[in-house]
């Protein structure tokens, strides 16, 4: 696997990651549909942007979902009790036949990294903001840079793009806590734009979130890989 895959991959992760914190702190605390209310973002956050977006990925789900029962009542090898049991599992499997917009955590299903860094950033409470960093062990405005920094490495590594001792349009924000765990030539300085220090934070999130993934191990392999192919060469 090369080093762009490896963050890809790792960046895959949070991202779920990112959304399940998301979700089991707002939904429990606010209610399925707690995105509908928009006293909890803030005034700068576009709101109707996301009911727009959102409603229109769910009208499109209804029209699948109307296809795709149309399809089933169009079935010549099937009697209707085979029919009923394909439609009830297609509802099942459907939130598109809600009366209102999907619930919260179908919705985050929907948002690209870039969203969900948006919506997180938008959230008005600190306290919110706090507790779904905390159950990433990341300060929140640690948390804020981070996943806007890892926005950028994912479009990077979705274009298959240069990555290694590339300079970062958005520098992550270093921990300023002496507690956290971080490398120590990371702290030196205030010029980390280049991938060591997304390394550094993707190898702390991944801790958190997939214990077992071994960040490390993986981009030792990968270059490691790269320069058996030099050496070919």
């Amino acid at each position: 696997m090369t080093l762009i895959g490896v963050c890809g991959d790792a960046v895959e992760r949070l991202e779920v990651a990112t959304r399940a914190a998301i979700s089991n702190h707002m939904g429990p605390t606010y209610g399925a549909h707690w995105y509908l209310s928009i006293q909890l973002f803030k005034n700068r956050y576009d709101h109707e942007r996301l009911l727009k977006s959102i409603d229109s990925t769910q009208r499109n789900a209804l029209k699948d979902y109307q296809r795709e029962a149309a399809r089933i009542e169009r079935l010549t090898q099937a009697d209707q009790q085979r029919k009923k049991q394909l439609l009830k599992r297609r509802a099942q499997e459907s939130y598109a036949r809600e009366p209102r917009l999907m619930p919260g955590w179908a919705m985050l299903e929907e948002l690209t990294l870039g969203e969900l860094s948006h919506l997180y950033q938008g959230l008005a409470k600190d306290i919110d903001r706090k507790v779904i960093g905390r159950r990433l062990n990341v300060p929140a405005p640690l948390l804020e840079s981070w996943l806007h920094t890892l926005t950028s490495v994912c479009k990077i590594c979705a274009h298959y793009s240069r990555l290694w001792n590339r300079e970062l349009g958005i520098k992550p924000e270093i921990p300023k806590q002496r507690s956290f765990s971080w490398p120590e030539y990371l702290r030196r300085g205030t010029s980390h734009t280049r991938i060591s220090v997304v390394l550094a934070a993707l190898h702390h999130l991944m801790q958190q979130v997939s214990p077992p993934y071994s960040l490390a191990r993986k981009v030792g392999q990968a270059i490691a890989n790269s320069q058996r192919y030099r050496t070919k060469l």
